[in-house]
């Protein structure tokens, strides 16, 4: 039935949570095995790592964490991120928004993708304001500086700080026109983001996830599998 569904549809968004990226060894949040329930330091919860006036006030200790549960930098796309950009190649899907970091979409052939909470692989310092790749993070200990002097910060959002707006916007835009939407890997239980699904504007969703979510009364289709292997199979 999905790949009936995909078939018909003309203006395809996909929304994208942490689950589109385990199959490719990224944990997830909140699953049992995920990060959240991985946190060696017991001082502080992941929350308080990941949040703007931890990073300000603790910034070599943010980047220990950071470094050690958020980089990922030999994980590859899994069949999931290659039905996507299978999927824009035919010119079917316009769009992915994911609430992922990893730039495995990228990776996989996606062209147009909006990142909802940035990239890894975009730094800056906040001083001059130059950019850096992940590398600049990789090759170095404790906390990452430009060659000015200034600490370098990821292009991440970190708990307290707001969301890009123009990346909003698209997202947004892209949902108001689509036909049909796909919501994978993800238990909508985070927000702002998760309230973007609200503005799709179709009538044909499809909910892809481990666990069930708030949005299954209202979808076409529910799929409790791996997404890997549910879109890896419906998109020829």
């Amino acid at each position: 039935m999905l790949s009936e569904i995909l078939g018909r549809g003309e203006r395809i968004v996909f929304f994208g949570g942490a689950g589109v990226s385990t199959e490719s060894g990224i944990p997830d949040f909140r699953s049992g095995d995920g990060l959240y329930s991985r946190s060696g330091d017991t001082r502080y919860t992941p929350e308080e790592v990941l949040s703007h006036s931890f990073f300000v006030r603790h910034t070599a200790e943010f980047y220990a964490y950071y470094r050690s549960h958020l980089l990922h930098p030999h994980a590859r796309p899994n069949p999931a991120h290659l039905a996507l950009a299978r999927l824009e190649e035919q010119g079917r899907l316009t769009a992915v928004i994911t609430q992922n970091i990893d730039g495995l979409h990228q990776a996989a052939g996606s062209r147009t993708v909006l990142e909802l909470h940035g990239s890894v692989h975009r730094n800056s310092c906040l001083r001059c304001g130059a950019p850096a790749g992940l590398d600049a993070i990789l090759a170095t200990d404790g906390v990452p500086t430009c060659a000015c002097g200034g600490v370098i910060k990821p292009d991440v959002v970190l708990y307290e700080e707001p969301l890009d707006a123009a990346v909003m916007e698209a997202a947004i835009e892209h949902l108001a026109r689509a036909d049909t939407l796909v919501v994978g890997g993800t238990s909508l239980v985070v927000y702002p983001a998760a309230g973007l699904v609200h503005y799709f504007g179709g009538h044909e969703l499809v909910l892809i996830n481990a666990e069930p979510t708030a949005l299954d009364h209202l979808a076409t289709l529910v799929v409790h599998a791996p997404i890997g292997e549910t879109l890896g199979a419906a998109v020829p």
